[in-house]
Formats: C-alpha cells, structure tokens, sequence
C-alpha cells in the first residue's frame, strides 16, 4: 500500500522518530531517536516494517490524521482513547481519520504506518532533536506525510499482549555513576530510599525531579564530560535530573548513578506529579 496522511491536528507536540542517530557524539551530534525505544520497536513490528523505519512520537495525545490511500496504522505506547485499538495493526481506508485523545497513563504515543513515514534523513536519521535542532521540524497542522514502501510481511498478530505505562509510582533500577564519589553515603541512600516526583520541567531531553535534596561532599565545578540517556545529573541545587533521548551530549554536573537501560523507556512515559522510586540493582 502507498499513500500518505494529512495532520488534522498535533496535541501539544508530534514529532518524527527512528532509530536515531549512533555514533556521532564525537561531533557533537547526539544519538536522539524514540524516547520509548520498547514501544516504537513494538509498533513496527506490528505492522511488518524494517527495524529502524520511521514514525510518529506523540506527546499526551492529540494527533488527529487522515488518510489520503488505504493505510495500515498501530499505536503503541501510552494508550489514548480513539478510532483504532491499541496495539492492533489497522486498515484506515481512504477518507478514514486516526483520532488520539489523552492517555489513560503514561505520556508518549507511536504511531506507525506500514510502509514507514518517508522522510528524509539528516545525518542518516529521520529523527527530530529538539535540543540540538537537527532533523525534520515537529509535525505541524496541514503537513502530509507521505508513506514509505519499505515493509516486509505482517507478523499475523491481531493484538499485542503488552502492559500499559503504569500511572502510579514507577520503580527503576540504578547503577553507581562515575561521580558517586562526590557523594555522601547519605545522599545515596535517600536516592534509592525515598520517592521522586516528576516536576513540570519535562521533556525529551530530561526530567527534573522533586524529592529529598542530594549533597555533595565537593565543592567547585566538574569538567564537562560525555552523557548518556538514563544518566542522573544533579546539580547544586540537590535535586536530580533524568537525561532521556535528546540529552546533550556533554555535561558539566556529576552523574550520581545510570538508570539501567532496561528500566529506561519506562522512564520515558513518566508525566509531570507522576512518582518515582530508584533501586539498586543487585
């Protein structure tokens, strides 16, 4: 099938997603990509696309997309009240309109179409980075989206058997980071003791997180070094900060612990108010 999709409507923000961008850290191009790696995965295997293939990332619901062609669509992610099920590929006649309301939990939504979105790429990456402006611009109101060919066959699944993001308290797993040494053993301990809430400064770069203040034990200022996605920063203030897919690439405050990459992509549909929990891992 080909075709193409006319945006109706974005919700607060709809952008771009693939694979991202590997491997160019050293010119200061950071990976970026699906904030929910597990989820965008998800929605192009459902609809028997090649790994890597290009979709839409939706920011708590909103989109509102017509298609211009028979089209097959699934949504994964953070689930919306609409006119097709959750992780359920879809036939969308021509004419027909994909319609996401707010999500029940969770904060990020997948769109994908069979076939991929075509795109051109930027740096070998369809992906939009919002913190370093690379890629295609957030989708707008009246774009059309034009339908890759890039599909293989369909895996014959009706439904995905997944969990939803869970709307209560999160539980994460956290390694040491380079900089615990900069740490008091007590600011360790109230990071894998106590809970965090996810303040309003929440996006696809990071989240900053309210709880129990971290203390340093050194004072002056680190000398900036690489950064990872699942890093926690903490800066003078003592409260922490999550990097996630658009983090920089560099940075100047010292990483108390990882989020360890498994646990990540749940961290990516954590809303503002949600709560979160650090473990150890064993």
């Amino acid at each position: 099938m080909t075709g193409s999709l006319t945006v109706l409507a974005t919700g607060p923000l709809a952008t771009v997603q693939d694979a991202g961008r590997p491997g160019l850290a050293g010119i200061g191009v950071g990976r970026s990509g699906a904030c929910d790696r597990t989820s965008y995965e998800l929605a192009n295997r459902l609809v028997g696309n090649a790994p890597g293939a290009a979709t839409l990332e939706v920011t708590f619901g909103g989109l509102r997309l017509r298609a211009d062609g028979d089209v097959v669509v699934v949504s994964t992610g953070a689930r919306c009240a609409g006119s097709i099920p959750h992780n359920a590929p879809t036939l969308l006649r021509s004419g027909d309109e994909l319609r996401l309301g707010t999500p029940v939990s969770g904060l990020r939504t997948y769109v994908a179409v069979r076939g991929g979105l075509g795109v051109e790429p930027v740096l070998g990456s369809c992906s939009t980075d919002l913190l370093a402006r690379i890629g295609p611009a957030p989708v707008a109101t009246g774009d059309v989206l034009r339908v890759g060919h890039d599909a293989g066959l369909l895996p014959g699944v009706d439904l995905a058997a997944v969990p939803d993001p869970t709307g209560g308290m999160l539980v994460v797993r956290v390694l040491p980071g380079p900089r615990r040494d900069w740490f008091a053993d007590a600011a360790w301990g109230r990071l894998t003791d106590l809970p965090f809430t996810v303040t309003g400064d929440c996006d696809r770069v990071g989240a900053r997180l309210d709880g129990p203040s971290l203390e340093r034990t050194r004072a002056g200022e680190l000398a900036s070094e690489g950064m990872v996605r699942g890093a926690l920063q903490v800066p003078p203030s003592g409260k922490p900060a999550l990097l996630l897919a658009d983090h920089p690439v560099t940075g100047g405050y010292p990483v108390l612990a990882y989020v360890v990459d498994a646990d990540v992509d749940r961290c990516a549909q954590l809303r503002p108010g949600q709560g979160v929990r650090f473990r150890a891992a064993a």
